[in-house]
């Protein structure tokens, strides 16, 4: 009987030291928990939405050379690429899971698109972040310098992809820039998910401009045009560019028009305060004012090196060249379409986009005298596009 009731102590001791035990342990849990909710609740997470040749690329730089922001430029090539034969509409899903995934620092979404055995390299314009070219992913730069891309393949080109996922966690700031998306609704997910801190940058830029930079990268855009236009992986031919890219412009347009109506006329409470919109003739015209009405947005600080680095950037001498990032006459070169471009494609691209140029603030020419008369300016005060749901001190002067 004695053993029995040894025996039973025993027991009940042991039972009793697991439960503490269990209890210490789930508590532990519980603020490991509640440290990596609060921790990722610090983060802020930027969309810069847009369409190709807006200026995204300029813009990203002015986020990715920032010593606090984790850039990465378009992600969602490597889903467009691997699902080429489906439209942008099948594939938006995909595309907001990667960027989901990305934003919370969880870089295995790419083995669906992606070989085992890669790279930092092998991510599509890796070398625009300074990010990947700094510790803890390359050492050649350090968190504080402006970064050079060419410099940066030339140093960082053999840095294991995972590295890339631990230097994203190290960042408050976590900046995607995205041409993928053709509508909001998509994104309320993303607006509505408790793990995410998410504000979108809407950056548009006039149709007219848009379509005289895409007749010059046709060949590089041919596989995107033929997803936006559901084409089914067939070849665009390139006697019928013109043509493809005005339809294009047509969805692109479009897909300006449904964002600024759910932002601003429908905007649901997630979308206050999380959504703003951006044309990049304002920011050429005004970089710095722009930047910084930009990194208030985003809970950033302009700092003098990158004030400095921005006036050098827009004020250079240099026409610019397609997907390169160089100092050059930033707003010189936003009206080049006004010397350069024919005025019947000019009526025709006016004709396809007109509602969202309306909308956006660009005014239409009638004449091709209209067209070449510089100091007409075709770009609407911004004052007259406010945001219905934002108070007066908020709204755009």
């Amino acid at each position: 009987m004695v053993r029995l009731t040894f025996v039973a102590t025993s027991i009940a001791v042991f039972v009793a030291i697991q439960s503490f035990a269990l209890i210490v342990i789930y508590s532990r849990q519980k603020i490991d928990i509640s440290d990596i909710s609060e921790e990722q609740n610090k983060k802020v997470h930027i969309l810069i939405l847009s369409s190709w040749r807006s200026g995204s690329s300029f813009v990203g730089q002015m986020f990715s050379q920032h010593p606090d922001v984790f850039y990465l430029m378009e992600p969602a090539w490597h889903v467009w690429v691997s699902m080429y034969q489906n439209s942008a509409k099948v594939l938006q899903m995909a595309v907001r899971d990667l960027i989901r995934s990305t934003f919370m620092c969880d870089m295995s979404v790419f083995d669906a698109y992606m070989h085992e055995n890669r790279l930092v390299s092998d991510l599509f314009q890796w070398e625009v972040s300074r990010a990947l070219c700094s510790p803890p992913t390359c050492d050649y730069y350090e968190r504080t310098d402006l970064s050079n891309e060419e410099t940066c393949k030339k140093h960082c080109n053999t840095s294991k992809f995972f590295k890339m996922e631990e230097a994203c966690k190290t960042y408050n700031h976590i900046v995607i820039k995205e041409v993928r998306f053709f509508e909001l609704m998509s994104l309320f997910p993303l607006l509505t998910d408790p793990s995410l801190n998410l504000k979108i940058i809407h950056l548009v830029r006039d149709p007219r401009a848009v379509v005289k930079s895409r007749s010059k990268s046709f060949q590089a855009l041919m596989r995107d045009s033929g997803i936006v236009l559901d084409s089914h992986g067939k070849t665009i031919e390139r006697e019928k560019a013109e043509t493809s890219n005005l339809e294009v412009m047509k969805e692109v347009c479009r897909s300006h028009v449904q964002i600024h109506e759910t932002a601003t006329k429908h905007a649901p409470d997630l979308l206050k305060r999380h959504y703003m919109m951006v044309r990049y003739e304002d920011v050429v015209r005004d970089p710095l004012h722009e930047i910084s009405a930009m990194y208030k947005f985003a809970d950033l600080t302009l700092t003098p090196k990158l004030k400095s680095w921005i006036y050098n950037i827009t004020h250079g001498e240099g026409t610019g060249s397609a997907f390169k990032i160089t100092s050059r006459n930033a707003r010189t070169i936003s009206q080049a379409w006004r010397t350069e471009v024919p005025f019947a494609k000019i009526l025709k691209i006016q004709e396809a986009c007109m509602g969202a140029m309306n909308i956006l603030g660009y005014r239409l020419v009638e004449s091709e005298r209209e067209q070449k008369l510089l100091s007409l300016d075709l770009v609407v005060p911004r004052r007259k596009y406010k945001f219905s749901w934002l108070s007066p001190d908020e709204n755009p002067v």
